[in-house]
């Protein structure tokens, strides 16, 4: 019987403590039994710091900082004979056309040096998850990233350069976004050698230029 009064009694509180005093106003500051990191040490925009003789928590630039992203994200004001590079060539930086849909051809020349800025750039940004060679067979299959796709399938090789320059850019499913670290001509320099990787798993002996293969006995 003492059980069932004790058991009877701690219930009657704990009820009373969590449901009994809903709704009541109180000027003490609320309990935290789970904080979640709802309070934190530090210092909001615009707010008071008292280790500065101004008491100012946002700090002036120091002189001489440099502005942070690229050049074509800057506006020169100030500048008569600047020109808007967007503007010059909007699908260099969208991968877009006039009429807002993907480019089916390079907004830049591709050359060599292009193709290995962008095998550079995809061996950093784009091989842990979708392979050397763009299966999808990356380092990251092994930790559970099973949806990786393959490039080499008849869907992903008739994607437009624009809809591979989008995707980079933004993102798709559960791909981040690389538009903020990739500039405009490294995501094009990814796509094409995407578009290099997609030739070489698809190629035949057709595709090799008449010179090398008479080199080759081909």
């Amino acid at each position: 019987m003492r059980i069932f009064l004790a058991v009877w009694l701690f219930v009657v509180v704990a009820t009373v403590s969590i449901l009994g005093f809903r709704g009541d106003k109180s000027r003490s500051a609320p309990r935290w039994v789970f904080p979640d990191m709802d309070i934190q040490a530090k210092y909001l925009p615009q707010g008071q710091n008292e280790f500065f003789a101004d008491e100012r928590n946002d700090r002036p630039m120091v002189p001489g900082a440099v502005l942070r992203g690229y050049n074509s994200d800057i506006k020169e004001v100030f500048d008569g004979e600047y020109v808007f590079a967007k503007a010059e060539n909007p699908a260099l930086f969208t991968g877009l056309n006039e009429s807002g849909k993907p480019v089916t051809e390079f907004p830049l020349e591709v050359t060599y040096d292009l193709v290995q800025l962008g095998q550079k750039k995809y061996t950093i940004f784009c091989q842990p998850c979708h392979g050397r060679v763009g299966d999808g067979m990356g380092i990251t299959k092994k930790y559970g990233m099973s949806a990786t796709p393959t490039y080499h399938d008849d869907g992903k090789r008739a994607l437009s350069v624009g809809d591979i320059f989008n995707t980079i850019t933004h993102g798709k499913g559960t791909m981040f976004p690389y538009g903020m670290k990739l500039n405009p001509q490294e995501r094009w320099a990814v796509v094409a050698y995407v578009r290099a990787l997609q030739l070489s798993q698809n190629a035949t002996v057709n595709d090799v230029p008449t010179q090398y293969r008479k080199e080759l006995g081909l």
